[in-house]
């Protein structure tokens, strides 16, 4: 099992940059599918990056050009994305998610087949 805790976030204007990290608890992320995801209360959750085990990356069209997602798999063991260009339209909650073994690391399969989440951290872009 691994236990993630996010850290990050917060208030910026529009155009603005944030970091979000997700650290890994008690067991070592190089095995994990990895990615970040979005929901607003009420709303379906949004996929917004994956990086896998080969270290391959996908985004969301509407990140794309402006959010990097990364991985620190030393003693750091933690996932990052790196927001840049924010616009009031990516004002959510954030998760981060992990699924071990997950090969075929893409959104889809992650959001349905994570097995561990984080706890979450809002975003808010004002304009």
């Amino acid at each position: 099992q691994v236990q993630l805790v996010q850290s990050g976030g917060g208030s910026v204007q529009a155009g603005g940059s944030l970091r979000l990290s997700c650290a890994a608890l008690d067991q070592s992320i190089r095995t994990y599918c990895m990615g970040w995801f979005r929901q607003a209360p009420g709303k379906e959750r949004e996929g917004v990056a994956t990086i896998g085990i080969d270290g391959i990356s996908t985004y969301a069209d509407s990140v794309k050009g402006r959010f990097t997602i990364s991985v620190d798999n030393t003693e750091k063991n933690t996932l990052y994305l790196d927001m840049n260009k924010l616009k009031p339209e990516d004002t959510d909650m954030y998760y981060c998610a992990a699924a071990q073994h997950l090969y075929d690391c893409y959104l889809s399969s992650l959001s349905n087949l994570a097995k561990y989440w984080g706890q979450g951290t809002q975003v808010t872009v004002s304009s």
